[in-house]
């Protein structure tokens, strides 16, 4: 077999270069229309295994939860609206300590209509482990924060300067393993998104 000297290789490699193809457009998303993405994002919800339903206010979301959960369970929330009514979570508390609860009812910034994303921050955990160590959670949604896309998202993410940050989309599920599906695996077993009027 012949050998080529360094010099011809990078010769041969220049001779053999790709033609240069011009780069698509940057997306740049349209004007914010204030579109109704709640029958969108509801479906997708519904579509993996979440569920969404319509309040007018906070009494609504309580007597809810009142109605179809056990007053035994562990039930705790971030949200001021909600505190008279079940457990506060204190942000400096031992993360070990959640391990008991069975719902969690946290705020979340806004959701995304193309794949039932919702997005929370630190200021909104309370403790970052909280929407996967629980059994059960509940994201309460202002009905006009949803978005249309991912592009809206990190738009909306890149303005607001989190420093941590999660998408939950519908409860946690796996089938990795043997292709079989296990709800609950790496977080909470149901997920429940009230959009609040």
């Amino acid at each position: 077999m012949e050998t080529m000297s360094k010099a011809e290789i990078l010769a041969a490699i220049q001779r053999n270069k790709p033609v240069d193809v011009e780069l698509p457009a940057p997306f740049v998303p349209g004007p914010a229309d204030k579109q109704d993405f709640r029958e969108s994002f509801s479906g997708m919800v519904n579509q993996i295994g979440g569920q969404v339903l319509s309040v007018e206010n906070w009494a609504a979301i309580e007597t809810y939860v009142h109605q179809h959960f056990r007053s035994d369970e562990r039930i705790v929330t971030t949200i001021e609206g909600l505190k008279p009514a079940f457990e506060n979570v204190d942000p400096t508390a031992d993360p070990h300590d959640l391990a008991d609860v069975s719902l969690a009812i946290l705020p979340g910034h806004f959701g995304v209509a193309e794949n039932a994303a919702v997005w929370l921050s630190d200021g909104q955990l309370g403790i970052r482990v909280l929407p996967f160590i629980c059994q059960h959670l509940v994201i309460v949604l202002k009905q006009d924060s949803l978005l249309a896309n991912m592009h809206e998202a990190y738009d909306r993410i890149g303005k607001d300067r989190q420093g941590f940050g999660v998408f939950i989309a519908g409860p946690s599920k796996t089938a990795d393993i043997e292709q079989s599906l296990v709800i609950g695996a790496h977080g909470a077993r149901s997920l429940l998104v009230f959009l609040l009027k």
